[in-house]
């Protein structure tokens, strides 16, 4: 573990409980909500690998109506 980081587990094992959720609402805001799970990355892996290999098909390609 970092020193950073073991400095911060630190700090909040000292802190009272409602001082911890304060702290965790204000942590949620440095993380994006919008990391890829496994699950996406291994469809985008897929879909990339289809695309090299010529497997997909042109937008224009699609009968719309």
């Amino acid at each position: 573990m970092s020193p950073i980081r073991e400095q911060l587990v630190e700090m909040i094992d000292c802190l009272p409980e409602a001082e911890q959720s304060l702290l965790l609402e204000i942590a949620r805001r440095f993380v994006p909500d919008d990391v890829a799970t496994p699950d996406d990355l291994a469809a985008i892996k897929a879909a990339r690998r289809e695309f090299a290999d010529g497997e997909t098909i042109s937008h224009n390609a699609i009968n719309w109506n």
